[in-house]
Formats: structure tokens, sequence, C-alpha cells
């Protein structure tokens, strides 16, 4: 239906353009503009204002124009059409409508995958995100970055690309140094070697923030000097394979993943590539070496850097005087590697990181423009994660908060709820349905906020079972499944028996859905689907409360227990698409 709308508005925009030697791009755009059924239309279009503003004729005529070009091709589409403050007001018409539900009910669990998805792919798309380091626990700081990153795959696999799911550890440079630094100093302690056994992760964070402390308040700028010195030392060897650190390393990292598999099994979280920064260290002196024969890199003061004065930036280095590579010379090689590769190929790649990163991505997109790399190469960027209610929760190993905790606590409230909601529930069951409810709490509090803003943690708004929260759209969905269960078998669509606005309104919720999935696949904006959800589940309540179903005439019941279902299935689609899983009863 959206697709024949784009047509006629397209159609119009060609031909009053032609008819005025204008030569103005054709988009067939409208605005999604629920207003009032008699007052506005159901829709609007401004795509006239481009013709407006170059024609010499006056804005009257061009407005008219389009409208007389809309009437006449669609006749049979519309069946109100109006101009109002500039823009064209239009409705759609009933049987139209109907003819959408039908393909809608037909398409099930499917609507709004685009059609004939084989024949028009729509690229590979590497996704990387959430990029915890080794060593250390995952903190809240991981979590944006996680749950965005998730999403967009899922929204663009659900848009026809073909998508590859990447984590990319943070497994190599000085830190690492520091922490091998600490387990050599510490390590054998008694109580540490316990520790190391019980919590391993835990342990090592607690080494390494061990001798940051010893290097930030020891009195003596000798001592601090030889701590740094032997944190640069040790990795120098790490990266010259010295065997007793590679050995250790190969520990730390595999205690770190074991950690991280356990995460991101909570999450519902599943990545098709598990691939760090220490996979290109082999690649980085030829990379260098490279990039200094054909004078894209020079050395200054003994380290090696790119200029990039032409782009208005800052010169990146990439070899620091000790020798000594950075987290951007293992960017440019992975670029590289993900771009010109057999195994990936990759046609675009999107870099799901924080806001703080923008000099790096803008460095890396510009080295990348003078290799002369092709692809589509994104900075998806997103703010800090604020609130009060995060702060008396802690982390005994370092200042940040693990995102373990912050898990628990979640699952934990969720629980509460349950208990007091459900008592008679069994405990197997409240457990699952806790853990359903408060991690798609934890990601719906994030997803439904853009991602370009810092956002707020409110447990209390996030477990809420009224507004615009996870379990608000959860129960929704478990609602809409009782119904159906209490219709026992839901008899075929006779889309005749659908007349009343309200019906046709909600059909028109549904029937956007797929312009949803597009508009999320191209901006990367995963607020703009939760939005449409809780909208559409505020309008399947208001219209449950208003209208019978199961007790509607035989006809009628039928139309609504198919719109009834539609809704279920979008609402579990969408969630789906989020990370957010749905309960069948809550």
């Amino acid at each position: 239906m959206f697709e024949r709308l784009q047509e006629l508005i397209r159609k119009a925009e060609e031909e009053v353009s032609t008819s005025e030697g204008l030569d103005i791009p054709t988009t067939g755009s409208f605005e999604f503009n629920p207003t009032q059924y008699e007052i506005r239309g159901l829709f609007s279009t401004a795509a006239a204002f481009p013709l407006v503003k170059q024609s010499t004729i006056s804005a009257e005529d061009i407005l008219n124009r389009f409208k007389n070009s809309l009437e006449k091709n669609g006749a049979n589409f519309f069946s109100k059409l109006e101009i109002k403050d500039g823009f064209i007001n239009f409705s759609i018409r009933p049987e139209v409508i109907r003819e959408e539900f039908k393909k809608i009910a037909e398409a099930g669990k499917e609507w709004g995958r685009p059609r004939k998805v084989a024949s028009r792919p729509r690229g590979r798309v590497i996704v990387e995100y959430s990029q915890p380091n080794i060593a250390k626990p995952m903190h809240v700081g991981h979590l944006r970055s996680t749950i965005i990153g998730d999403a967009l795959a899922n929204v663009l696999e659900f848009a026809g690309c073909e998508v590859i799911r990447w984590n990319y550890l943070g497994d190599w440079g000085t830190q690492f140094g520091n922490v091998i630094a600490a387990y050599k100093l510490w390590g054998e302690e008694e109580e540490v070697q316990k520790k190391l056994k019980e919590t391993p992760i835990e342990a090592l964070a607690e080494l390494y923030a061990r001798f940051h402390e010893a290097m930030q308040k020891d009195p003596s700028p000798a001592m601090r000097s030889s701590l740094e010195e032997r944190g640069r030392k040790e990795f120098r060897d790490l990266e010259e394979d010295n065997s007793e650190n590679w050995e250790l390393w190969g520990r730390f990292n595999k205690e770190s993943i074991k950690e991280l598999e356990k995460i991101y099994a909570l999450l519902g979280i599943e990545f098709d590539e598990w691939k760090g920064e220490s996979s290109y260290r082999h690649d980085l002196p030829s990379l260098i070496a490279s990039l200094q024969e054909k004078g894209i890199a020079r050395e200054s003061e003994g380290a090696v850097i790119v200029s990039l004065e032409k782009y208005n930036l800052p010169p990146a280095l990439i070899q620091k005087s000790d020798g000594a590579t950075l987290y951007l010379t293992r960017d440019i090689a992975s670029l590289k590697d993900r771009v010109e590769s057999e195994e990936y190929k990759a046609d675009s790649i999107l870099y799901v990181v924080d806001n703080g990163q923008s000099l790096h991505f803008q460095q890396l997109f510009a080295i990348a423009e003078i290799l002369g790399l092709k692809g589509k190469f994104i900075h998806v960027k997103f703010g800090l994660v604020l609130g009060e209610d995060l702060k008396r929760l802690s982390t005994r190993a370092g200042s940040h908060i693990a995102l373990l905790e912050v898990i628990n606590e979640a699952v934990g409230r969720a629980r509460k709820i349950i208990e007091e909601k459900q008592p008679d529930m069994t405990d197997v069951d409240k457990e699952k349905v806790a853990q359903v409810v408060g991690i798609g709490a934890l990601k719906y509090n994030d997803l439904s906020q853009s991602r370009v803003a810092d956002i707020t943690f409110d447990w209390d708004k996030m477990l809420s079972l009224q507004g615009n929260s996870a379990p608000y759209l959860q129960y929704t969905y478990a609602r809409l499944k009782s119904i159906l269960r209490k219709a026992g078998n839901i008899p075929s669509l006779e889309t005749g028996a659908i007349e009343k606005e309200a019906d046709l309104r909600l059909i028109l919720r549904l029937a956007f859905f797929p312009e949803v999935i597009k508009a999320v696949s191209e901006n990367y904006l995963p607020h703009q689907l939760a939005t449409y959800l809780y909208e559409l589940a505020r309008a399947i309540n208001d219209y449950y409360e208003k209208e019978p179903i199961l007790k509607a005439e035989t006809e009628l019941r039928a139309a609504r227990l198919q719109l009834v279902k539609a809704a279920s299935e979008t609402l579990e689609t969408g969630l789906g698409l989020l990370g957010i899983r749905v309960p069948e009863r809550m």
C-alpha cells in the first residue's frame, strides 16, 4: 500500500516538475500523521515544497496541480484529498486498507520483511559492537554498545542485509603489559591465588587497579617511572612473542571469554565473529612500512604519524617512539581485512561506539579514504548512561559499575513485582518471567531513548506496567495472547466485515511497520522502532477497551481476532528485533 502511495506522489512530482520545466529529484516521500480522520486526514505530504520554492508561479497553483495529479492517478486509492497549511492531506479508501490487511494477515510473523529479499540483496554489513576488554569485568559502559549493536544487526538482517555480528575484543595494548607486570609482582600471593581460582576476572581487574594505584600514589617519581617502564617492557615482550608473557596473556584471554559468554547468554546476545586487536599484531610492521613507503605516513620525533591536515584533523599517531603500536594502527589493519579479505568482503561497516571516540573514527575513515578502501564506514555514536539509581550499585573491581550487577538488579526487581502480581505462579515460572521482564526492561530503557543523547536510568519507570516500558509492551502482548487462547480456533479472514474507523485505523498502524523497519535500517535509530511499538500497544489497548472482540458478530469477530493476532505478531517481531523476548503469560 505504501509503495503504491509513494509511486503516486512520485508521479505527481514528475508531472508538476515537467510542466514547469523544473529539475527536481523525485522522492515519493510522505509523513505519517495520525491526526483526526475528519479534520486533516490520516496522512500528509510535503513533497510539493521543493516545487513551490523553485517555481515562478504561485504556491497555491503548484499545490493544486499536485493535488489534481494525485486525484487523477489515484482515483481508486484516495478517498479524500485537501490542501491545508501548505500540506496535501489525504485519506486512503477503506477497500485499499482492507486489501492491505489481507497481506498483513497472510504474512504473519514475516510482516515487515521486504519482499523478494533474495533478488534484491542489500549487501554484506559488519556490525561491530560490545568491544569489551579482556582481564576486566564488563561494566555498564559496555551496555549501550551491546544492546544498540544487537538491535541494529537484527533490523538490518530482517531488512535484507547479510549481517556479520562482530565482537571486537580489547585484548592488546600497553594495559596488558601492566596486567602482566602486576601479576608478576603480586600474583603469587596466597590471597591473590585463591581469588584467581574463584573469580579470575575480578582478581585480574584488582591486580590492574593495584598496579595503577601504585604508579599514582608512590611518592617517588623514580619508582612511578620504573613501574610505568616495566608495564611498557612487558607489553613489548608480549609483542615480540615472549613465551612467558604469551602464556599469561592466553590464560587471561581464556578466562575472560568464559566470563563474557555467561553475560551474553543472560542477555540473549550472539556473535558471528569474536576477533580482537591481537589478531592483527603480525600485520602491523608491514602495514606501517607500507604507509611510509607510499608517503602516507612519516616519522615525527621518533614516532610515526599520518598527516590529515587536508581533512582538518590532527595528525594520526600509528606508532609510538618506543615502537609500540596503537589502537588506531590495529583498527586500520582490521578495516583492511574486513573490506579486502576473501573471508569478509564487507560492503559497509557499522562501528557502534560511544561519542567520545568521534575523533578516532574521523581519523580512521580519513586514512581509509587515502588508502582507497571502498565501502560505507559509519560511526554509530551513542551517549552516556546517567541516573542517580546507578550510584548505589558498585563493583569491587575498580570504579566502574559491573554489568552483571545491573542485570541481577533488573531481574531481582522484576521478580519482586511478579511475586506481588502473580503469587500463584510456580517458582520456576516466576524466575523465567523475571528473566524475560527484567532483561527486557533493561534493553528497552536504552533502546526507547535516542542513542545520540545521554540516557537516564530509572528503575521504577523501567519496570512499570504503565507507560513507555518493556513490561507494558510485554503485558500487552500477553493480553492479546490471552484473547486468542479464549477464542480457540481463529476463523479465516473476511475483510468485508471491516467497516468501522477503529478497525481501519488499527490496520493502518500495522501497515506502517515495514516503513519503520526501512527507516531504522537506514538511519540506525532503534528508538524509532521502540516508539512505533509503544504507540501500537497503546492503540491496541485502547481498541480492546472500546470495541467488542470475542462477543462481536460472527464475521466481525473473525476479522477482529485476525487483527488481534496480527497486532500480537507485530509486537513479537518488533520486540524480537530489539532483542526483547515476550512471555505468553504475565
